[in-house]
């Protein structure tokens, strides 16, 4: 993977197609993403995302339209796509019956490292994941089991990291969790390109924000730029309902007021 200069964008989309089984559902989806930056791809259920993240990650082929990664064209070197990314699904990837730290090892066997045991013991601790390291991860919570999946997939220092609703099922202590890591990896100068449909989860995370719909990137820009395009909200006075509770002791203090119940009144 040798590369004579940094890429100007480390992920650059023009025109990207894609269509299954005669639907389209890619419809020249542009996009560019800085390096080291967290980048927002939001949109429904159905809008293109996981397809634009399969595609840029070399699982998937596109019908037509232009895709790179950290300076490499994703059709004509996906080799050395791979050897630049890391990809967590929707579902953490771990293995049950290995405990956190047998499960990094593994990882970094696989890619062929030098002292596994020893980028084990390094992620653990970066990931607070050091006390758990020797159970098994059947027994880890969602946002534990999530934090491990994303440091298995940063073995190997890859430069652009893609996640694909990397917070889905999760609770909203664990969602924090990741979230956290997140921020972390992009600190560290890794680019990140985030799918999620969680608004907040964007507000939280990305320096930039696409709305992916039907197909087509439909607005592209940081938060600031994205609220401008609605005007401010004007606060009006708007009539309070009252809980049952306020109910509840507006009566009784209406009745207690009124005399009901002296004497044994509450008959």
């Amino acid at each position: 993977m040798t590369q004579t200069k940094a890429p100007e964008w480390a992920i650059e989309v023009k025109g990207l197609q894609k269509s299954y089984r005669g639907v389209q559902v890619l419809r020249g989806v542009d996009f560019t993403v800085s390096p080291g930056s967290i980048f927002a791809l939001l949109g429904s259920n159905g809008a293109g995302k996981t397809t634009v993240m399969r595609i840029l990650s070399t699982l998937l082929k596109a019908d037509g339209g232009l895709a790179s990664v950290n300076g490499f064209d994703v059709a004509a070197r996906p080799q050395q796509v791979r050897e630049s990314i890391s990809l967590t699904g929707q579902f953490a990837a771990v293995d049950d019956v290995l405990s956190g730290r047998e499960n990094l090892i593994l990882v970094a066997r696989l890619r062929h490292l030098r002292n596994p045991g020893k980028i084990a013991d390094e992620l653990l601790a970066r990931f607070s994941l050091t006390e758990a390291a020797g159970r098994r991860t059947a027994t880890y919570s969602g946002g534990m089991r999530r934090r491990l999946d994303i440091a298995m997939s940063l073995i190997g220092a890859p430069p652009v990291i893609f996640l694909d609703e990397p917070t889905t099922g999760l609770d909203p202590q664990a969602r924090r969790e990741v979230w956290q890591t997140v921020k972390d990896l992009a600190g560290h100068g890794r680019t990140v390109l985030l799918t999620t449909q969680y608004l907040h989860e964007a507000e939280q995370l990305a320096s930039r924000i696409a709305i992916l719909h039907e197909g087509r990137v439909i607005v592209d820009g940081t938060l600031a730029a994205l609220k401008q395009l609605l005007p401010a909200t004007r606060v009006e006075y708007v009539e309070k309902q009252p809980s049952l509770e306020e109910v509840f002791f507006a009566i009784i203090g209406a009745r207690d007021t009124a005399g009901y119940g002296e004497n044994g009144g509450d008959r």
